[in-house]
């Protein structure tokens, strides 16, 4: 595991270009012996502070490390295997040229023609789509390449627009590294889920992984929640409905894979419950992430060893019932 970023600010750093303002006034009194007034105070002072610290990470950064180069490449692959394979499918097709490709492209942008569907289908197998035969049969890798490919642009589209938004958002809050890491694991989580579940079905998408990133900013959210107004009540209602709405659309749409979309919103609440940062005074009076991967790579070594047994046992399940 790679180190990632250590975020360390003086405590009640005072520049100008972060928004940190908070004391250290009994940030370091133990809860022994505090009134629950007290003890609630502390409580939620804490609580801000951390959140704070948080959001005045990105602030501070310096040139390059300012840049969500995770979220862009994750972009910018993921399209770039979707013009593959939207070309590849369109000469599977019987296209000829530019001109013939941009055509079946544009046909097959928003719903699936019927005449195309097989051509679409056969090319998606064949460069990594769940696909519960294949996968049976010993190709592995098809647990995380899903994640990266779409059937059509609609599909590239929405996934990459959300991305563009939550990824950036996230990458800037947790940084590089962890960004990476949660999509990847809610991602390849979301991939088992609709391996066992739904064996019959093909399934494409970063959907999955998406809801990991939505799963882990809940929780961080959750976490922080005496730091914000009204305890964080309104921001929680608004990712509970966000999420309810987003799981209604797959029972009313077809051929949405919902196991996939569940899998990848348990496994982020789990990541970001782990991952996300949450700040802490230490003993030399700074404020620092408890939560970075490089203090807490145990547990992400055991997040990955975990992900792969699920994935074994995933696999023996299914070659019982099958």
């Amino acid at each position: 595991m790679g180190r990632g970023p250590i975020y360390r600010v003086p405590f009640g750093y005072r520049a100008r270009r972060t928004p940190l303002q908070v004391k250290n006034t009994h940030m370091r009194v133990s809860l022994h012996n505090l009134s629950f007034t007290e003890e609630a105070t502390l409580r939620i002072q804490r609580a801000k502070t951390s959140y704070q610290a948080a959001f005045a990470r990105h602030r501070i950064q310096q040139g390059l490390t300012r840049i969500s180069w995770v979220t862009w490449s994750i972009i910018a692959v993921t399209a770039s295997l979707w013009a593959l394979t939207a070309s590849q499918a369109a000469l599977a097709a019987g296209a000829h040229g530019i001109r013939d490709i941009l055509m079946y492209i544009t046909r097959n942008a928003v719903t699936i023609q019927p005449q195309d569907d097989q051509a679409i289908s056969k090319v998606l197998i064949t460069d990594g789509a769940k696909y519960n035969t294949l996968i049976i049969q010993g190709q592995y890798w098809r647990f995380i390449t899903p994640v990266f490919l779409h059937v059509n642009a609609l599909h590239l589209g929405l996934n990459m627009l959300n991305l563009l938004f939550l990824g950036i958002y996230l990458e800037r809050l947790a940084g590089h590294i962890r960004l990476l890491f949660i999509y990847l694991v809610s991602g390849v989580i979301s991939i088992i889920a609709s391996f066992y579940f739904a064996p019959q079905e093909l399934s494409v998408g970063a959907s999955g992984a998406l809801f990991g990133l939505v799963g882990a900013y809940s929780m961080f959210i959750l976490t922080h929640r005496r730091a914000m107004n009204w305890r964080g009540i309104p921001a929680i209602i608004e990712l509970i409905i966000i999420v309810g709405f987003n799981l209604g659309l797959g029972l009313v749409i077809p051929n949405v894979d919902n196991y996939a979309h569940v899998g990848g919103l348990i496994s982020g609440c789990l990541l970001g419950w782990w991952f996300m940062p949450y700040y802490k005074v230490s003993a030399d009076n700074t404020l620092t992430d408890t939560h970075r991967l490089s203090a807490r790579w145990p547990l992400a070594l055991l997040t990955i060893l975990g992900t792969l047994l699920l994935a074994i046992t995933a696999l023996y399940l299914n070659g019982i019932k099958s």
